[in-house]
């Protein structure tokens, strides 16, 4: 065993990815109010593309659980805390409808719900959960042009990373008290590292 396969096995202990691939340099403090709560489908978890690691090690007040199915109850304690407005980030499909939403008490703090997963699978997990179909919701009415195509296909034009997703929201959510541009731009540098290091990938296949 040589001393490189060695490095790129031995996982940091902070953000789990290989040493190889750690993201802890790009990690970007980033000021909120919003709790955010990733729902993590299994197969994303270890993801060399996937944006969630950044986005938990960057958000001071972000809970990621992972898992495709969920018990009624322990999915109810997760979505709902007292005091807190809970929405799911996710488009009105024709699938899943969304409800109807109730306003935002006045000084209510939110908790704001991610899906995790392919459009496929979200949606699956949104329909096998009544209680989280059931959320009032919040979509991207206009999503910023992602940069996440460099390294992952998208089915929909509107597709965008859920780190991306998941700013826009607080910014939504939180006007111009929340700064996005910081992590924005690691991710843009994540996203470069990544098609870096596929393209030697791409090359040796050709050969």
């Amino acid at each position: 065993m040589n001393g490189t396969s060695t490095l790129c096995r031995v996982a940091c202990a902070r953000c789990l990815r290989p040493q190889a691939t750690c993201l802890c340099a790009l990690t970007r403090a980033t000021a909120h109010r919003t709790e955010v709560l990733v729902l993590q489908h299994p197969r994303e978890q270890r993801q060399a593309k996937n944006s969630v690691a950044l986005l938990r090690l960057s958000l001071a007040h972000c809970e990621v659980v992972v898992g495709e199915r969920f018990e009624p109850g322990a999915l109810a304690a997760l979505l709902q805390r007292p005091g807190m407005d809970t929405r799911l980030l996710y488009p009105d499909v024709p699938m899943a409808p969304a409800s109807l939403a109730a306003g935002t008490a006045a000084g209510a703090s939110v908790r704001l719900v991610v899906i995790d997963a392919t459009w496929r699978k979200s949606l699956r997990m949104l329909l096998e959960h009544p209680a989280l179909a059931a959320l009032p919701r919040l979509s991207l009415d206009a999503p910023a042009p992602t940069r996440y195509r460099a390294i992952r296909a998208a089915r929909r034009a509107d597709q965008v990373s859920t780190l991306e997703a998941t700013v826009q929201a607080l910014a939504t959510l939180e006007g111009r008290s929340f700064d996005a541009a910081p992590l924005l731009d690691a991710f843009g540098l994540f996203v470069a590292g990544v098609a870096a290091r596929q393209r030697p990938q791409a090359k040796s296949v050709e050969a």
